[in-house]
């Protein structure tokens, strides 16, 4: 079940937002465990069991670790830790990454081990670091240990952000599970920022995508440079709109229920750099893997060489959490080594160049980093680099690459125009306008939303294209 799709909209989302507040605030969260389970299982029954396992596995740590501390047995609580994140970390290992290691094993040695061909569990790496956030911040002191069950299983099991994120880091909502206030004015916010995220997604990410699918079908050798560089285009615009859409979605489903999650996102296409990129884009993974990796190895306080290391580290393991290919562990490096280049060599010949080129050689390099993201075999990846630097000698464009651009160019006007502050800044001097004229902002804002949600339910109604692409993580 996705957010976009008429099953959630008119049928689960009226259903949980019933039973939610007509029930008693104590039974609030028992709702909200149960009705996203039922979410979860919607597509994956038999996964439930592996929630659960990962539910219970965390749950038991955090309360060892919090006993072992409380009794002044240092060393106790450490081995509990270890445990408990070793063995939801082996879940995540054999479930998303054991075909992966089988087929390496036999391309190096010859060997015919057979794969196990297991279905990928929809959102495990997401949750897997959501439970292990917890018993780490159990065991550091930052968040009072959970021992109500059911309130710790709605926090791993939280259907707005359990499929693709943002991740949510336990002790940033630690007092909102043990004691919420919902108000009109947080879920009023809460909708607007929903059918937000649904427009994005709907409207913008979907067409975009379509597009990327109608150049990613082409047979390689035959796609001319420009066609190739707006296919890459259409899948950066694409990503993009499409990630950041569930995010705000994420967010805006949280506050109807009186939750409050981090942004996830923030205009990572306007960045200049590598590093500012990487501030601005799935933040929430950044923040983890800085929280909970960078910084235990030594982060940046380090010599030269070792925090290289670091950084390295980090970004292998982040290529590698995305998923179990070469093309991710690729993309990872990549990015490790832009960030190790721009940090001791480039780094201030790129701080005095014009804003418009410092701007055109992040986005350039990130185009490229998406060229390694997204196809799941790093010779895909290659052969379509080719094809942007005209390897194949197909020309610099045809017939097709025009119908294609005039096709398409008020939807890429639109993406482009979306991917930067420009819409949020039109929307705020808009309401200083009429700041003091109430019933013309409430009348403006319900026709936009009006609008918004009518065009993405005619989207919807004849749509046969509507994935999420974080979903395979």
């Amino acid at each position: 079940m996705v957010f976009s799709s008429l099953l959630f909209l008119f049928r689960f989302l009226p259903a949980i937002l019933l039973c939610y507040y007509i029930v008693p605030r104590t039974l609030r969260n028992l709702v909200l465990f149960l009705f996203s389970l039922v979410f979860y299982a919607w597509g994956e029954p038999v996964y439930i069991l592996l929630m659960a396992a990962s539910i219970l596995i965390s749950y038991t740590g955090g309360i060892l670790v919090d006993r072992m501390k409380s009794a002044g047995r240092k060393r106790a609580a450490r081995n509990a830790l270890i445990i408990s994140l070793a063995a939801s970390l082996s879940l995540l290992l054999f479930f998303k990454y054991a075909d992966f290691a089988v087929g390496t094993v036999n391309s190096l040695s010859g060997l015919g081990i057979p794969l196990l061909n297991l279905a990928l569990p929809i959102g495990i790496s997401f949750y897997t670091f959501q439970t292990m956030s917890y018993t780490i911040d159990v065991y550091r002191g930052e968040a009072g240990v959970q021992k109500n069950l059911i309130s710790y299983g709605t926090y791993v099991a939280m259907f707005p952000q359990l499929i693709a994120g943002p991740i949510v880091q336990y002790k940033t909502i630690d007092q909102q599970l043990r004691g919420r206030k919902e108000t009109p004015e947080e879920f009023a916010q809460g909708i607007h920022r929903f059918l937000i995220g649904l427009g994005k997604k709907v409207l913008l990410a979907n067409n975009a995508g379509e597009l990327w699918d109608t150049i990613s079908a082409m047979t390689v050798s035959d796609v001319p440079v420009l066609t190739a560089w707006l296919g890459l285009l259409a899948y950066t615009l694409q990503i993009y709109f499409d990630f950041s859409a569930y995010s705000d979605m994420a967010i805006g489903l949280g506050q109807m229920f009186g939750f409050r999650f981090h942004e996830n996102f923030n205009y990572p296409y306007i960045s200049k750099s590598i590093t500012e990129f990487w501030r601005r884009w799935h933040i929430s993974l950044g923040t983890w893997f800085r929280e909970y990796v960078y910084i235990p190895l030594g982060g940046n306080r380090v010599k030269t060489v070792r925090h290289i290391l670091n950084l390295m580290i980090v970004w292998f393991l982040t290529g590698f959490w995305h998923g179990a290919s070469w093309n991710f562990v690729a993309w990872g490096l990549y990015y490790g080594v832009l960030l190790v280049i721009e940090k001791y060599v480039t780094g201030k010949y790129v701080e005095k160049l014009p804003g418009i080129l410092r701007h055109l050689y992040c986005m350039v390099l990130v185009m490229l980093g998406w060229n390694l993201f997204m196809f799941g075999d790093l010779s895909k990846s290659l052969d379509y680099f080719a094809a942007l630097i005209g390897g194949f000698g197909a020309g610099i464009l045809n017939s097709e690459t025009i119908y294609l651009l005039l096709n398409n160019a008020i939807l890429l006007v639109l993406l482009l125009f979306g991917s930067t502050r420009l819409p949020k800044k039109l929307g705020d001097a808009f309401c200083t306008r009429f700041a003091d004229r109430n019933v013309v902002m409430i009348a403006a804002r319900g026709l936009l939303y009006t609008i918004i949600f009518l065009l993405s339910v005619a989207w919807l109604v004849d749509a046969s294209y509507n994935p999420f692409l974080y979903f395979r993580f």
